[in-house]
């Protein structure tokens, strides 16, 4: 009797004449293993603001302190470490979601030398593709030829990339093109530029083939910028996208695109994207509307505004219309007619927005060291709550708005829900379709009911394990896709109708 996974296509991982499967969520969670990274690196003053928040009294007091303070030490455990799955969005307005997983499948048998991985459609996201990623593995030998990289690099390594050349730092003297080199990251940014061995903080993250020699590498041609290492035996075994069917695909960690699904645009409806680079939401908005509609999409940076472009272009959307524009002052204030569309926008003149604000990016994985200060950190709020002022009077009464961070500040999330609803009466949490992650953080004053409409993707909810091939056992496809939903990245969307008019005072809030 076939397995499970059989149903799905290419369901189970075979190397040689060996067949493996996954092991069951539920054992695997059992597993206590200490993680193979150090914890993500802070400074002290961020680690204990952090802490202040999820150990806040409310929710010491529904859990007990020794709870809460596991669960935020497992969260640190969690974002040193790359997600369980990399997730991608098929472009559905190009290509059909079992065409594209016909051909993801026959690429990975050539990235892996006849390695059948398994590519899952998720069921309530039906656009977007999962592949598990396989690690840590642990018996990868480590060789005399080193190079070191960036921690950028090394978290881009993590997921799948190959060493560019920018993202190297440090070679040894000897390495020649086609040698075997071990790739460690410089997760502090201590070594410099060029050094020829570097015996500071740096974690292994497997072995690849030098395309270029050391000399090569750092002769000072600035238009060196293609593979430098490929990696050929990495810590975790997750597929290579670069110019993999870019027409096709868009990279996309699964929290992206639950939110894009939240928000639910509709064909025909004006939508605006405030912040809006690289550009996957705005696409993904595009595409769920069947490209009928009209896509604003802001942002501040110029090389970004391209960057969306060149995306809307590449996949084939028309309906999508980039400014480069900062969002606070996106609300016009007098009464001179529309440029062509361009923004500054009249109030109450889009039917949906999407405000994925700005953040500290502390939900990012993997992610070794955070380097920024907690000035940098706090600095975020007040941002964000002049953009979603400005969403609000941009919003048509009956329209929807989807507040959306990268992090897991209780300062960015919960209490920016609790300021909006206390400043804007017009405004009513709603209740979000899919709901895949958890619901949010006590703290913030929130009623029981409110957090429920609230979606947390927490990473400390899965403890650390390994995904390798020996331990892999029987599992379900559902076992899979819960792992998928819990083993992300650290995430938040709240979602608000607005339900009458902006009242003139309110504007001045």
């Amino acid at each position: 009797m076939p397995g499970a996974l059989d149903t799905v296509g290419s369901c189970c991982l075979q190397f040689g004449k060996k067949t493996y499967r996954f092991q069951r969520l539920e054992e695997l969670s059992r597993k206590k293993k200490m993680p193979i990274f150090p914890k993500i690196s802070l400074r002290p003053e961020v680690e204990n603001y952090l802490k202040e928040g999820f150990m806040n009294k409310e929710a010491v007091s529904a859990s007990g302190k020794e709870t809460a303070e596991k669960k935020f030490e497992t969260l640190l455990n969690r974002l040193s470490h790359p997600p369980s799955f990399t997730t991608v969005r098929v472009n559905t307005h190009l290509a059909s979601v079992q065409h594209v997983k016909t051909l993801l499948l026959d690429e990975f048998q050539k990235q892996f030398n006849g390695l059948s991985v398994p590519v899952l459609q998720h069921p309530d996201l039906p656009d977007v593709l999962l592949i598990p990623v396989i690690g840590p593995r642990k018996n990868i030998e480590k060789r005399p030829c080193e190079a070191v990289v960036g921690a950028q690099c090394g978290n881009a390594v993590l997921r799948g990339a190959h060493v560019y050349v920018p993202g190297i730092v440090s070679a040894s003297s000897f390495m020649k093109a086609g040698d075997v080199v071990s790739v460690y990251s410089d997760i502090n940014g201590k070594c410099k530029k060029g050094a020829r061995e570097f015996d500071g903080t740096k974690v292994f993250l497997g072995n690849g083939i030098s395309a270029l020699s050391r000399k090569e590498i750092f002769s000072g041609l600035s238009e060196l910028k293609g593979i430098g290492v490929r990696m050929t035996e990495p810590i975790y075994l997750s597929p290579s996208f670069d110019n993999v069917l870019p027409s096709y695909l868009f990279l996309q960690n699964l929290p992206s695109a639950v939110v894009t699904r939240v928000l639910n645009p509709q064909p025909g409806e004006k939508i605006l994207d405030m912040c809006a680079a690289p550009g996957g939401k705005t696409t993904h908005i595009a595409a769920l509307m069947h490209d009928q509609g009209e896509v604003i999409a802001l942002d501040k940076i110029s090389s970004k505004v391209e960057k969306i472009k060149q995306n809307a272009s590449l996949l084939g959307l028309n309906s999508i219309k980039a400014f480069c524009f900062d969002g606070t002052k996106a609300l016009k204030l007098d009464m001179i007619v529309d440029a062509e569309g361009a923004p500054p926008f009249s109030p109450e003149s889009f039917d949906r927005i999407l405000l994925d604000a700005p953040c500290s990016g502390m939900g990012q994985r993997p992610n070794m060291a955070y380097t920024w200060t907690l000035r940098e950190v706090m600095s975020y709020q007040p941002l964000q709550r002049k953009l979603f002022s400005v969403a609000v009077q941009l919003l048509k009464p009956g329209g929807l708005l989807v507040y959306s961070t990268c992090t897991i500040t209780l300062a960015e999330n919960e209490e920016q829900v609790a300021w909006a609803l206390g400043t804007f009466p017009c405004l009513r949490l709603q209740p979000q379709e899919p709901q895949i992650g958890g619901e949010g953080m006590l703290g913030a004053g929130l009623s029981l009911e409110q957090l429920r409409q609230l979606q947390r993707f927490d990473p400390s909810t899965v403890p650390s394990q390994d995904t390798d091939l020996d331990a892999l056992r029987d599992a379900s496809a559902e076992d899979m896709i819960r792992l998928a939903n819990k083993d992300c990245i650290g995430f938040f969307i709240a979602k608000f109708l607005k339900w009458k008019s902006t009242p003139e005072k309110d504007l001045q809030k």
